[in-house]
């Protein structure tokens, strides 16, 4: 019994990995567009594709992101301003991946951009503190998406949505664990809408890692001024103690995370050349280990090891 049970999972794993390895042909002839270039996975991964043979379709923020970008690249990879939370910027994006891919169509589109701040306990925050993050890591990506859909069903495409272990476990307050949540919404539901015409989606699921977006500077300027704007009654229920561990906790723990980025970029790679690529990837230790198993046990129990915290709220019950 036991002898079938582990054959028939040996062979599953097998298929698989077979599957996994297929390739798909002319990769010099696709066409792939990247948000959030100017730096961090999306800069990584626009280098990595092109060393590959892609055509890069690159979008930055700043044009200096730009510059710096293409200076390092072949003439395979152009770059466009984009600022996703402006309609008309990702209009006038649209155009010119349009122009640029012809009759092709677009092989390849990697939702990237994103922030991760303001993020502070939910009371700390306001309705605009929310929306900044949502605009850039939801909306944005929405938009973008639909906006290129015409293109990437002419080429029978690949969507590689990149969202987080935060997407799966919410972990802290604010606009960015919503987003990401929302964005594995928006991918499932999207996943299985345009499976009919032949286009493929797939989430990345990264755990943390040294990137701009985590930078240790900016997280604890965030917090200090979300703090900042709170309330006299919020400051007095949660008190400087509880602040100043936590600032403490971001100083001793960002600098500590993931620096090969990487073991991110491949999955996003993959996710693009693959003929069959993976629903979700999961990219570090952290989120195949601990954060993704977490986000399936019993709620009484993430609760608990969540909530665990040396420092608590001044007048916490």
């Amino acid at each position: 019994m036991w002898l079938y049970l582990v054959t028939l999972v040996a062979m599953y794993h097998l298929v698989c990995w077979y599957r996994e390895r297929q390739v798909v042909s002319q990769l010099q002839d696709k066409y792939v567009f990247i948000t959030g270039c100017d730096s961090g996975f999306g800069n990584l991964l626009a280098k990595q594709l092109d060393l590959r043979g892609l055509r890069v379709l690159a979008a930055c923020l700043t044009e200096k992101g730009a510059e710096s970008l293409r200076a390092l690249t072949s003439d395979r990879l152009d770059t466009v301003i984009l600022d996703v939370t402006k309609t008309e910027s990702i209009t006038a994006a649209t155009q010119w991946v349009k122009e640029h891919t012809g009759d092709r169509g677009l092989w390849g589109l990697v939702n990237n951009a994103g922030i991760s701040v303001p993020s502070a306990p939910n009371e700390w925050l306001t309705k605009q503190d929310f929306m900044k993050i949502i605009e850039v890591n939801l909306l944005g990506v929405i938009e973008v998406t639909l906006s290129l859909l015409p293109l990437l069903r002419k080429a029978r495409g690949h969507v590689v949505n990149v969202s987080s272990v935060l997407g799966c476990l919410s972990l802290f307050g604010g606009g960015y664990c919503i987003s990401k949540y929302g964005i594995e919404a928006f991918s499932d539901s999207l996943r299985r809408e345009l499976c009919f015409f032949g286009v493929k989606v797939a989430i990345i699921e990264p755990g943390y890692f040294k990137t701009p977006v985590t930078n240790t500077e900016n997280i604890s300027q965030n917090f200090q001024d979300v703090w900042n704007q709170a309330s006299t009654e919020v400051k007095d229920i949660y008190g400087e103690k509880f602040l100043k561990y936590n600032m403490e906790l971001l100083q001793k723990f960002v600098p500590k995370l993931f620096q090969d980025l990487s073991l991110v970029t491949n999955c996003m790679e993959h996710a693009l050349i693959s003929c069959n690529p993976r629903t979700r990837y999961s990219a570090g230790w952290d989120a195949k280990f601990i954060f993704i198993p977490l986000s399936y046990m019993p709620t009484f129990l993430v609760d608990t090891l969540v909530k665990w915290n040396p420092s608590r709220p001044a007048k916490a019950l």
